[in-house]
């Protein structure tokens, strides 16, 4: 059976490594990004670049995104030389980034009336995942239209999962993310708090971690605060911007979290402080300075 021919949309860390594992499996991209350099590395393998999302996926059979924003998702899809000016019927749109529910489902409403379908999928796991095909990925949609791009999937994640209907999979990471993000930020809050009170980090650290306390983002909070390790790969500006769509998403179900609020505003100031490229364990150094 021919391949599809694959229509690529951001071209950073984990998209970059992505496209280079379909191109090892013997895929046909169609590539687009703003870095210049990225593009070049990829059609330097063989893929062809295109100038307009429209043309993009005029001449793709899957379209897939691995960007930033909703904001971001939607000015490429609604723009007038945009992917929902040029999509053909039958083809399918992925969403591999984080985004607001509400966001996908409209999206998936305006594609279908097109013909065309659309998955969100966002990832988990590193780059370093990404280039092998071993990524975590949260797929949602129509179960006919997951079918139809399950087996290119499948060379992306090592994990693949279905997860219902369209949008459920960038509520799964919002969820997830909401978890992570309030869970670093208790931490490294608690080694700041010890330090002000003149505890011992270290110490706190075996004391916690000798107890239900104990997990990796316990591990990655004291690599930096005890160690000076920022090890997690995750930047506080990211994680400010997916407990943004977390409070938002929680709106559009008609309830509330103070928790997410609380996490939300110190990820908010932290990065208003400029430490928005740093790994979020890094929000510990905002912490500290609350008491100066």
């Amino acid at each position: 059976m021919t391949k599809p021919v694959i229509g690529f949309i951001g071209l950073g860390l984990m998209g970059g490594n992505m496209v280079e594992n379909l191109q090892n499996r013997g895929y046909q991209l169609n590539v687009m990004d703003l870095n210049k350099e990225a593009v070049a590395t990829c059609v330097a393998r063989g893929a062809k670049t295109v100038t307009t999302a429209k043309e993009l996926a005029a001449s793709s059979d899957i379209v897939m995104l691995c960007l930033t924003t909703s904001a971001v998702v939607e000015k490429l899809v609604y723009g007038d030389d945009g992917i929902l000016a040029g999509i053909k019927e039958g083809s399918v749109l992925v969403d591999f980034g984080t985004s607001i529910p509400s966001s996908t489902r409209k999206i998936g409403a305006d594609l279908a009336a097109k013909g065309a379908g659309m998955i969100d999928a966002p990832l988990g796991r590193t780059p370093a995942h990404a280039k092998d095909g071993l990524l975590n990925i949260m797929a949602a949609g129509d179960l006919e239209t997951f079918n139809k791009v399950k087996p290119v999937l499948d060379e992306q994640g090592e994990n693949v999962f279905h997860l219902g209907a369209l949008g459920a999979g960038h509520t799964t990471k919002l969820i997830n993310n909401f978890m992570g993000m309030t869970t670093v930020c208790a931490m490294s809050q608690a080694f700041a708090v010890a330090d002000l009170a003149g505890v011992d980090r270290a110490q706190l650290f075996e004391i916690m971690s000798a107890g239900p306390s104990n997990s990796p983002f316990m591990k990655f909070c004291k690599n930096y605060a005890v160690d000076g390790v920022s090890d997690l790969g995750f930047s506080i500006a990211n994680a400010n911007k997916d407990l943004g769509y977390f409070l938002k998403m929680v709106e559009d179900l008609g309830t509330e979290s103070k928790i997410a609020e609380g996490s939300s505003a110190n990820l908010q100031a932290a990065f208003d402080a400029g430490l928005g490229n740093g790994n979020v364990p890094e929000i510990f150094d905002y912490f500290l300075k609350l008491a100066k």
